[in-house]
């Protein structure tokens, strides 16, 4: 999994990359970001020529305040 931060002046924007595209690793995913304060955006799969199964998938989030603290 990796993860790529925006502009902070457009606003925070998180985008991580799963390649291990099962709803277990997907739930991990959007339970963690949403512990750190993002909210969850948008899904977008990628699906190889002939084939049902994304092979990847993106999850986007967004987050209009500061960290989360504990």
């Amino acid at each position: 999994m990796t993860g790529m931060t925006g502009n902070p002046a457009q606003g925070p924007f998180k985008v991580v990359e799963l390649s291990d595209v099962c709803d277990t690793e997907i739930e991990a995913a959007v339970n963690r970001l949403a512990a750190e304060g993002y909210r969850f955006d948008t899904i977008h799969f990628v699906t190889p020529p002939g084939s049902r199964r994304p092979s990847l998938s993106f999850l986007f989030f967004t987050r209009t305040s500061g960290p989360v603290e504990r």
